[in-house]
């Protein structure tokens, strides 16, 4: 078990932590700023109405608002002492639960409809294309002749952007009667929240389970909340978390080759669902160093190759999908799209996914003595860090990462294990007095 003793609460340590919750404080309110400031002209050309979040200002209520305000008062009051108390599967179940209902009824806050419903149903969307599939194979085998735009028939936005596992997945829902817009938001926000559970699984698998009951609390009463309900992305995390979260187990002394597979095949899916989430290898490396084993490595390879022989077999290159995206990429806004305003907003955008508490633990969590040590904590939180930069710095996410990038912060999420018991149930306030004003102030495009 790993050293969980709590660092003393000086008052400088202290300091450290609101420099650091001051420092993204003042990073969001720049990237906020800098756009009502600015010409309309430049204005104009970030295509996001509420830059560096893709919306609109639009302040205003919901059947949603006081269930979610109820849900945050007990999640700060009697979260913490039940993460501690509780048995572990139970507060599992109670996690997940209560990450969906937190996620649920901030969306209720924007209505039924424009909250729930019609979220996927958008033109850009996936559920756009659902219809017109009538044969998988052939929309597989011709799937990257359909990318560029400008063509007759050319994938919109969203299903052209990925690869066609995306497509897929809300095509089988169809498939299986769980059509239209209510079904494919439940299923992105059931699986999204998982990755509450999913997070707490791995650390626990590498031998944190306290860190693991730290940071449930905030995990279950994260501002990524907002975009778990509802984006077909918080899907893509709960399948990649859960991929994380097997590998952990096969990671462990004991082994576990079936576990491995399974991960190697959810990394595999994953891999067609999004082409950023290649990145995830950065987590996955930090699982295996912290585990100092190379064990799970062939049977997890042989998962995924087998999920991208299916993919191959059929018809779709990933390689080929991947070059044809960039060109795809620059056919639309992104060309337009200043990358002097969009690489740093883009970090003030994951401040508000992750909140101001993730930012006051990040001096703990990156503390050089628990890297060196291989605390599991936080090698994850590094890898999830390192993703976002990989990531930020490639420039194929201007804008819109407050969900693109959700993958990858549900980990940066976990530094707030290491905030002081003492200052617990403040940094929870924080998290959630931040969601619920960033949920009513701004009308989300997810």
């Amino acid at each position: 078990m790993h050293d969980v003793s709590e660092v003393a609460t000086s008052p400088r340590v202290r300091r450290g932590e609101i420099i650091g919750a001051g420092i993204a404080a003042a990073l969001v309110l720049t990237a906020f700023a800098v756009p009502r400031i600015a010409s309309e002209q430049w204005r104009s050309k970030l295509y996001a109405g509420a830059a560096p979040i893709f919306g609109v200002w639009l302040p205003h209520v919901g059947w949603g608002t006081v269930p979610a305000i109820v849900i945050a008062i007990l999640v700060v009051v009697q979260g913490p002492p039940l993460a501690q108390r509780m048995s572990w599967r139970p507060l599992l179940a109670t996690a997940w639960g209560t990450a969906i209902a937190w996620a649920f009824t901030l969306a209720m806050v924007d209505g039924w409809a424009r909250g729930f419903t019609d979220r996927l149903t958008d033109s850009n969307e996936y559920l756009y294309e659902v219809g017109g599939v009538t044969d998988i194979a052939a929309m597989v085998r011709e799937f990257s002749s359909r990318i560029l735009d400008f063509e007759p028939d050319s994938w919109t936005t969203h299903v052209s952007g990925h690869p066609p596992g995306a497509l897929l997945f809300f095509v089988l829902l169809d498939r299986i009667g769980l059509g239209g817009g209510a079904w494919a938001g439940l299923a992105c926000m059931l699986i999204g929240t998982s990755a509450v559970a999913a997070v707490a699984v791995t650390l626990r698998a590498l031998g944190a389970e306290e860190r693991a009951r730290a940071a449930l609390p905030f995990l279950t009463l994260a501002p990524a909340a907002i975009w778990i309900a509802v984006s077909a992305d918080a899907m893509f995390a709960g399948v990649t978390a859960w991929a994380i979260a097997l590998l952990a187990i096969a990671a462990r002394p004991a082994g576990n080759h079936l576990a491995a597979i399974v991960s190697g095949v959810l990394f595999g899916f994953g891999m067609y669902l999004s082409y950023g989430l290649a990145l995830l290898a950065i987590p996955a490396a930090a699982v295996l160093i912290e585990g100092r084993t190379v064990r799970p490595l062939l049977p997890m390879i042989a998962g995924g190759l087998a999920v991208a022989a299916a993919f191959t077999v059929s018809g779709f290159w990933w390689l080929d999908g991947y070059h044809l995206v960039v060109q795809r990429y620059y056919q639309g806004i992104a060309s337009d799209r200043p990358y002097a305003y969009w690489w740093w907003g883009n970090l003030a955008a994951t401040v508000c996914v992750v909140g101001l508490a993730t930012a006051a633990a990040l001096s703990r969590a990156l503390s050089p003595r628990l890297l060196r040590a291989l605390d599991p904590t936080a090698l994850l939180v590094a890898a999830g860090i390192l993703a976002v930069l990989a990531a930020d710095v490639s420039g194929l996410s201007k804008a819109e990462t407050e969900r693109i990038w959700l993958p990858f912060d549900i980990w940066i999420l976990a530094a707030t294990a290491f905030l002081p018991r003492s200052t617990v149930r403040v940094w929870l306030a924080v998290q959630a007095i931040g969601t619920l004003v960033l949920v009513h102030l701004i009308l989300t495009n997810w």
